[in-house]
């Protein structure tokens, strides 16, 4: 059972930085129409989803009338069904306005469980034409076997430094850097704008774990860059922790002002009810983007109206902002149709912007759906906003920093955007770049293992 423990502990770390929690979309039964099923338009893209005549076989788990494309998740582990629903949405909906020029989309769920990543991954390469809108957790465990393969992966999240921007990988959204720190110009703006008192007594708690605190690693560089002081750094078991209240009274003694918490947001609302115990209130708790859903609401108790919580959606919209993104809007209507009961969270947006990517993408290639047309289509998109989901993107360029981000703010009513000073609609547009200098694992390419671009057929 203690080994379970640990494991259950890793994997709520792990995936911290893209955020898994769940949320239910506000989308009324007014906007719901049935328009929306029947269109392959999303947002502002137009087309993404049609009929047409296709024959042929021209790639592996491409027919005359399908294509075959894996999802990974961790839901065997986790329970935690967020990128099957995604899949299920999304290919319900494409598949009703008559596929990808008439080839109807059909999933394969790679459940890794969390550890079998590599299992199902050469599950993918021997029946699939790609990956799209997954994820998990030990990710980077594939990764070298769906280079070998030449599987292209259109991720709804990427956790491990292996595969994070790997070869072959197509982000629509900007989840994860390998050489930029991502969340750049939402730490300039707490500690330069918002709480400059903050700077000179930042804390930080992170999940101890030999995969996970390569993170902190991270965030300490760049934060330290960016003229923060820590007068406060510790580790909590990833199996959890059953008293706070040492963690808590470090925090009261050292001054801490600011609190960077990277892990489990059930943690988090633990030691947050301990520090409101004591009437310690700090200037900010950066809960990041995995508490941005409503059980973390429902369990911070009190603490959310005492503590100020907050989170970067790195350029993403809302869930409570559907009026100022129709394509938000058209998002909730479809869950509302074909998954009602399904909750609505930071990896599934992302996940649908990737699957909106995919089916562009494909769709460019007419009948001749090849990997080489596919990821050639998917590489030329250099403003991807997922017909207004997100910030507009680079979708396969490492070397381009992030330039947007967005913070929200929990509340007694519930999430709401902070008082950021966006620039450009929902999001604010002006991030200073950070580059790594640290040593840190680099993702792994197609040279890696014996493969170039050339091979893509």
């Amino acid at each position: 059972m203690k080994a379970q423990r640990i494991l259950v502990g890793l994997v709520v770390v792990l995936l911290l930085v893209t955020g898994c929690g769940g949320r239910t979309g506000p989308g009324t039964e007014e906007t719901a129409v049935a328009q929306t099923a029947t269109s392959g338009d999303f947002g502002d893209l137009k087309g993404v989803c049609g009929t047409g005549k296709p024959s042929g076989t021209p790639a592996q788990g491409v027919t005359a009338t399908e294509i075959k494309v894996g999802v990974f998740t961790d839901m065997g582990f986790t329970k935690n069904s967020e990128f099957v629903d995604a899949a299920k949405v999304f290919t319900s909906w494409c598949n009703a306005a008559g596929g990808i020029n008439g080839r109807k989309i059909v999933t394969d769920t790679r459940d890794a469980k969390l550890m079998e990543v590599r299992q199902r991954m050469l599950d993918s390469c021997r029946e699939d034409f790609a990956l799209v809108g997954g994820g998990a957790a030990l990710d980077g465990l594939g990764t070298k076997e769906r280079l070998s393969c030449l599987l292209p992966d259109f991720p709804g999240q990427i956790s491990q430094q292996q595969n994070v921007q790997s070869d072959l990988q197509y982000n629509a959204s900007a989840s994860a850097y390998v050489n930029y720190f991502q969340y750049t110009g939402y730490y300039h703006w707490l500690l330069k704008e918002a709480y400059p008192g903050s700077a000179g007594a930042v804390g930080m708690i992170n999940g101890d774990s030999p995969v996970t605190k390569v993170l902190g690693d991270k965030f300490s560089e760049a934060m330290i860059a960016g003229g923060a002081n820590f007068v406060y750094n510790d580790l909590y078991p990833a199996s959890g922790v059953a008293d706070w209240t040492p963690y808590a009274q470090a925090i009261k003694s050292k001054g801490v002002k600011g609190l960077m918490f990277l892990g489990d947001w059930r943690q988090l609302t633990k030691l947050e009810d301990v520090l409101t115990g004591m009437d310690y209130k700090l200037d900010w708790i950066d809960a990041n983007n995995n508490a941005y859903n409503r059980s973390f609401l429902d369990t911070a108790g009190k603490s959310l109206s005492f503590q100020n919580n907050l989170a970067d959606l790195g350029g993403t919209v809302p869930a409570e902002s559907p009026t100022s993104s129709p394509a938000t809007q058209q998002l909730l209507d479809l869950y509302k149709k074909y998954a009602p009961q399904a909750d609505i969270t930071m990896p599934t947006l992302r996940a649908f912007s990737a699957w909106l990517l995919f089916a562009k993408s494909a769709a460019s290639c007419g009948d001749q759906l090849t990997r080489a047309c596919l990821i050639a289509a998917a590489g030329k998109e250099t403003a991807w906003t997922g017909g207004g989901l997100n910030a507009p993107n680079v979708v396969a360029d490492r070397e381009v920093p992030p330039k947007c981000f967005n913070v929200v703010q929990a509340s007694a009513q519930g999430w709401k955007p902070a008082d950021f000073k966006p620039n450009q609609g929902e999001f604010r547009c002006d991030v200073p770049a950070f580059r790594y200098t640290g040593s840190y694992d680099r993702p792994l390419t197609l040279a890696d293992v014996g493969k170039s671009l050339s091979d893509v057929k």
